[in-house]
Parts: C-alpha cells; sequence; structure tokens
C-alpha cells in the first residue's frame, strides 16, 4: 500500500513542565506533562538543550541523532524515545519519565551507609544493561541495515532503577552509529565520562561494541567496591590508568569476590578489545552466575531493596488493595479433589 500521498495529521502539542530533575553540561532534563484534547496528558521526561549548544551545530546535532538513534530502539531496558521537538529554536527530546532512582544514587546510598550492594543484585543490573546494550550493538533499521550502534557513555548516571525493580539504560547523547556523524572524528575529542571509558576510547581509537562491555564492567566493578576503579581527574594521567596500567587486583579492593564473578569482570575489563566477550556473553555469563547462588537477582528482589534503601522517597509503582484470597485451603487438597469438588458445585447449581 503507496502512503505517500496519505494525509498529515498536524498536533503541535503542547508540554506543561513541572519540575527540574537533572542538569548536565549539554542539556536540562525536566519532569512534564504531555497535554492533549479533552483533557489527555501524560507523564514524560523533557530534555531541552542548553541554546548555546543548540547554537552549536556538532553539539545539535548530536542531540539530534540521540532522538533519531533512540526513537526505535524499543526495548524493556532502554528509556524509550518518544518525540524530538523545537520551538522557537529551542530543541528538546520527550522521553519515557522512570519513577526510580539512578544507580549513581543506588552507589552512593550503599556508600553513605557503608554496607555493600548484594553481588546478585549487582550482578543482575549490569546483566540488563548487556541487555540493553546488546540490543543496541545488533540493531537494524527498517531498511534491514546494521547500525553498529555504540553508546560510549555507560555510566552510573545513565542507568535507572525504577521503583519496580527495573533497570533501564538511558542518555545515547553520544552514540556512535553507522548513518551518525561523530564529531569526535573531525577533531580530537573525549566523548564520555573518562573514569568509564575503554582503553580505546581514551586514546581517541576507534570503537565499537566492545567499548560499552569494558565500561560495563568499570560499573560493575563500581557496584561491588563501592568505590570508582579509575579516579584521576587530569586527563593525560587518566589515560595512563586506563590504558596504560593493568588492572589492579580485583579480590583486594572488593572482600570476598567470587571467583566466577571476578573471572566476568577481568575479561570485561581486559585492554585489548578482542579479548572482551560481547554483551550478550557477558550478560548471559552474569545471569548464570545468579542462578548458581541462592539468593538470585531479579526485579521483585531489587524493589524490596530500594523500598528498604530509600524509605523516605521510594514510590510503590500502583496501589495494591488488601487481597481476601486465601490459598491455604488448597494446599493440601488434590487438584482432582478440586477439579471435582467444583464440577459438584456447578452441577448442584445446575439441579437446583
Amino acid at each position: 500500500m503507496d502512503l505517500t500521498d496519505a494525509p498529515i495529521l498536524e498536533y503541535p502539542g503542547q508540554f506543561r513542565l513541572v519540575r527540574k530533575i537533572a542538569e548536565g553540561g549539554m542539556a536540562t532534563v525536566y519532569e512534564a506533562e504531555q497535554l492533549g484534547p479533552v483533557g489527555f496528558t501524560k507523564r514524560t521526561a523533557l530534555k531541552v538543550i542548553h541554546p548555546h549548544y543548540a547554537r552549536r551545530e556538532e553539539f545539535l546535532q548530536l542531540f539530534v541523532d540521540e532522538a533519531k538513534l533512540s526513537a526505535n530502539l524499543v526495548h524493556g531496558n532502554v528509556v524509550q524515545i518518544y518525540q524530538l521537538g523545537e520551538v522557537n529554536g529551542r530543541y528538546f527530546i520527550a522521553m519515557e519519565f522512570i519513577q526510580g532512582p539512578t544507580l549513581r544514587s543506588i552507589i552512593d546510598r550503599h556508600h553513605e551507609l557503608g554496607a555493600p550492594i548484594p553481588p546478585t543484585l549487582a550482578a543482575y543490573v549490569a546483566s540488563r544493561v548487556c541487555r540493553a546494550l546488546d540490543f543496541a550493538h545488533n540493531f537494524v533499521d527498517q531498511r534491514g541495515r546494521r547500525l553498529d550502534i555504540v553508546h560510549r557513555d555507560v555510566s552510573p548516571g545513565n542507568v535507572m532503577a525504577t521503583w519496580d525493580g527495573h533497570i533501564k539504560l538511558a542518555d545515547f547523547g553520544i552514540a556512535k552509529a553507522r548513518t551518525s556523524v561523530d564529531p569526535a572524528e573531525r577533531r580530537p575529542m573525549l566523548m564520555g565520562k573518562k573514569h568509564y571509558m575503554s582503553p580505546e576510547q581514551m586514546l581517541g581509537l576507534g570503537v565499537d561494541a566492545r567499548t560499552d562491555v569494558f565500561s560495563v564492567g568499570v560499573v560493575l566493578f563500581e557496584m561491588l567496591a563501592l568505590t570508582p576503579l579509575f579516579t584521576e581527574d587530569i586527563t593525560e594521567l587518566a589515560i595512563d590508568e586506563v590504558a596504560v596500567h593493568p588492572i589492579p587486583s580485583l579480590p583486594t579492593l572488593i572482600p570476598d569476590l567470587d571467583p566466577e564473578l571476578e573471572q566476568i569482570l577481568v575479561l570485561a575489563l581486559e585492554k585489548d578489545p578482542a579479548r572482551r566477550p560481547t554483551a550478550a556473553a557477558m550478560g548471559h555469563a552474569l545471569d548464570e552466575w545468579c542462578a548458581a547462588q541462592n539468593e538470585l537477582g531479579n526485579p521483585d528482589r531489587l524493589q524490596g531493596h530500594l523500598q528498604q534503601l530509600f524509605p523516605a522517597t521510594y514510590q510503590p509503582p500502583s496501589a495494591r488493595p488488601g487481597e481476601h484470597t486465601s490459598f491455604s485451603a488448597l494446599r493440601n487438597r488434590s487438584p482432582i479433589a478440586r477439579a471435582g469438588s467444583w464440577w459438584r458445585r456447578i452441577f448442584d447449581r445446575l439441579a437446583g
């Protein structure tokens, strides 16, 4: 069916800004309400690029490319993009509003309490980030072209947890794809947060999907150790720390580190990208490790953990009225007996 002459429904739309959520170097994120006819409202997050960056072609292009790349990345572990818009020269991205803390907040809260993150929950979080990355790395467009998307900014601030225990990867703002323009190719430019970059990214070399795997390894280390793996702020020293110096002994930095989990970390943190696993392989290894433990990582467990971790701000995802149904009476009765009594009541009712 040819839709080239199909009518276009023009709807300008409106957003009501509710509050500022976060402010970064390139954009500000607001909680907002999308307004529609007949009283329609939808809670969203609005990411608005700072005006001085909107006037710079390479940064505006990054912002636009983020919306274009992310709009069709529909996955349970990726923050969904709804719309790219512009009002009087102010560009914004409307996206899924996540009710819950960032991984940065979770790590900081554990550090404040002096209590480690349970390893199975850390592995669960990392495995879901791996799922999101695997989807992006292997994504193909409507024409069947592989886009080779690389996030390049996997860090605790870009990993979100919903109050009901699901993990979402956000901010493809500096993602690289085969079809997008990369400002770093035109002039030297560090794209990303240097404490979470891979060696090849720090050195300004070509990057592919394996650079994100290194970043996941750095994030997983920080969840387990409650301290960053890399700390140098001066760029030259940071390059040496990430790209030249060997990775320190992990068991000396993470008490009681399970040897199998250590091996997963060691492979992800390989200096040579060719020796790292794919995001899919790392996520699978983490899931298998979790399955072998007595305490599984899953959404229900993370939800309960967040409720204990943030008692003052925790918001249950939905109201759960008291349940009056009791299953205790069914435990000592066989399925056949239960079925027979049910049919007996039906026949009695029909006979009456």
